[in-house]
């Protein structure tokens, strides 16, 4: 083996890395000093980095630089946390996994996690989970809201079948990070779509209704078809940061289209008159629960701006 070498982080447990060079997986640390760059996020090496890795006379393999990110998911470390905590980078596709019940996705999570990928660049497609088990209406309701904004929504079911090929085939040939709460069935679809991969499932808790956690680290696995998919733990929470409150608005298309017609170029949307975003709220033109979303994110996430 060249020394140094180079690969891409397959899984990060925290204390140990799993680079991927030239079909073989090795066991890596990290050099010391990549922990001291200034940056506010908890994990400085993440799946889907490139890396360059050396070998010592021992044999033991150190991470010892990361190339420029091209993109990569970030949310909030914890809820009472100014830290930050990239769950992956360097994506060609995020694929959220929503259920609306056995267990709900709250609609703000869900309008979260499509704000960051909004700003980081990275395409969405919202994938309806266990759609066997979804009320048919509640089905329409939401495709009506995030297909009319414009992002492609797609019915899936693992236990029927239901639009497994048709995630099979977004998946091919490209690095996607699949994410969604506990419980929503994300290990299960990968399996349903590759059944040589081995990601553990768990079923749901009774007593909470809440998806137990299955899965520890991001992992990325290979995919019998190419490409690779992006296994996260089952997120609870999805706090921002990295986006200013004055841009927040940016971030939501429908918002981002109809705000052009706002008296003031400065408007916050929230109180000015003459905003043509809140008389498009009021019309129904954009969807309550998405604006919603809006003034929840400016109202919770104001302090972590500072």
């Amino acid at each position: 083996m060249e020394n140094p070498f180079t690969g891409v982080v397959v899984r990060a447990t925290g204390s140990w890395y799993d680079v991927l060079h030239d079909g073989t997986t090795l066991r890596c640390r990290i050099r010391g000093r990549l922990r001291l760059r200034g940056s506010r996020a908890t994990n400085p090496v993440v799946v889907g980095d490139r890396v360059t890795c050396e070998t010592d006379a021992n044999g033991d393999h150190t991470i010892t630089d990361i190339a420029p990110r091209r993109n990569y998911v970030i949310r909030r470390a914890s809820n009472l946390s100014r830290e930050s905590h990239i769950i992956a980078a360097n994506l060609d596709q995020a694929l959220l996994l929503v259920t609306l019940r056995q267990p709900a996705t709250a609609a703000e999570f869900v309008d979260r996690f499509l704000v960051t990928c909004e700003a980081y660049k990275v395409p969405v497609v919202i994938l309806l989970s266990k759609s066997d088990l979804q009320v048919p209406e509640a089905l329409r309701s939401f495709r009506a809201v995030y297909e009319g904004i414009g992002y492609r929504v797609e019915e899936v079911s693992a236990a029927t079948g239901q639009g497994v090929e048709t995630v099979r085939e977004l998946l091919r040939g490209r690095t996607t990070l699949l994410s969604g709460n506990s419980g929503v069935g994300k290990s299960t679809l990968v399996r349903a779509i590759d059944p040589g991969l081995d990601i553990r499932t768990g079923e749901i808790s009774e007593s909470h209704r809440k998806g137990r956690h299955t899965t520890t680290f991001s992992t990325m696995y290979p995919l019998a078809q190419g490409g690779a998919v992006i296994d996260t733990p089952g997120i609870k929470g999805f706090g921002l940061l990295e986006i200013d409150a004055a841009e927040l608005w940016h971030y939501f298309p429908e918002m981002m289209r109809t705000g052009r017609g706002c008296r003031f170029y400065n408007c916050t949307h929230t109180h000015e008159p003459g905003c043509a975003v809140v008389e498009a709220v009021r019309s129904g033109e954009i969807a309550l629960s998405r604006y919603e979303s809006y003034l929840k994110i400016l109202d919770e996430d104001e302090k972590y701006r500072k």
